[in-house]
């Protein structure tokens, strides 16, 4: 029987800032306090996986720079009990970091990033030939240079996902939020080689082409229009398209499934750094265990919830049951209309 996770991609040092207001141009902010944390998808949900349920076994896959930061990863890596023996030191690059910049008041965030090692990540990278594990997971698609790279039409990270299939995974995929016309040429393809696929809404907007609010709000037609688009494209499992406010899951057999995130004031968030990935880690925790997709959503927003208490991307997630615990403590936000 297969058992455990495996997560490649980008692996990151987040440097994180809290300011007291999001400056215009040529002015000034204040930093109130600073961290470093975990960033990258494999990272942060590895992280929030062991923290959800420790039994799991949980691997890495990527590169780090020979440095302090790279040094670092690996032995957060070794505390949390994630095999590391496919992260590898590189000479190429140093670790990549990003600032993160957060205000106070709201928990948003704005991130400036150094591509770092993780651009020198290339399939040959990824050995599956002996691994017993039951999902891989990928992030993030357009931030990962030689994985982006089109080869005959199709970019490489297809390959990628295409070999974890033929090993006996499922595969997620996850992408960043870039403001750009590469959704079309790289993430669209990559489609047809993925089981499990979580996509924010604008992500979702620059892959289908549909508006999913109109004045600020949800509107939940569009939604299930666009899902099944993906699906329509060759996700073979789940799209999951998740917002601050709801996910909402749609599978080829016309299951759909809305969640609503959990209601967590305001002056109680210390960031949202991690949110999505925290949202991903619940998800493929619950896959992994089997669970029915309403089950997983569940446990995926309060994850969600849960990291939204620290401004590091994983050190607010608790156990399973504590993060269950926050849905009856703070209750739902209003399903969209």
């Amino acid at each position: 029987m297969r058992n455990g996770i495996i997560a490649g991609g980008n692996w990151i040092v987040d440097r994180i800032k809290v300011i007291d207001r999001w400056p215009a141009q040529d002015a000034l902010a204040s930093i109130l306090r600073q961290s470093t944390g975990s960033g990258g998808s494999p990272y942060n949900i590895l992280k929030d996986i062991s923290r959800l349920d420790p039994s799991v076994p949980l691997a890495g896959i990527g590169l780090v720079g020979n440095d302090d930061d790279g040094r670092s990863i690996i032995r957060d890596c070794e505390a949390q009990n994630i095999d590391v023996s496919q992260l590898v030191v590189t000479e190429a690059a140093s670790t990549s970091y990003t600032d993160v910049m957060t205000v106070e008041s709201s928990g948003r965030r704005t991130f400036f990033h150094q591509r770092g090692a993780n651009a020198f990540l290339g399939d040959e990278h990824f050995d599956f030939s002996t691994t017993q594990a039951k999902i891989f997971h990928l992030g993030y698609v357009l931030l990962l240079d030689r994985l982006d790279e089109l080869v005959n039409g199709r970019p490489r990270v297809c390959d990628v996902l295409r070999k974890a299939r033929e090993a006996g995974m499922m595969t997620s995929l996850d992408c960043v939020s870039e403001d750009s016309e590469r959704f079309q040429t790289i993430v669209a393809p990559v489609l047809t080689e993925v089981d499990v696929l979580f996509a924010n809404d604008f992500e979702t907007e620059k892959l289908t082409g549909l508006p999913l609010r109109e004045k600020g709000a949800i509107q939940s037609m569009a939604v299930g229009l666009a899902a099944r688009n993906l699906v329509r494209r060759g996700v073979k499992a789940w799209v999951i398209i998740h917002f601050p406010e709801a996910v909402y899951a749609c599978s080829p057999s016309g299951e759909a499934i809305w969640q609503p995130s959990l209601r967590i004031p305001p002056e109680e968030i210390a960031g949202a750094a991690g949110a999505g990935d925290a949202l991903a880690a619940g998800v493929l925790l619950g896959l992994h265990q089997d669970w029915p997709m309403a089950r997983c959503l569940e446990l995926g927003v309060c994850a969600a919830a849960a990291s939204l208490f620290h401004p590091s991307c994983s050190e607010g997630v608790r156990s399973v049951g504590e993060c269950l615990a926050l849905a009856k403590r703070f209750g739902y936000q209003p399903l969209p209309a």
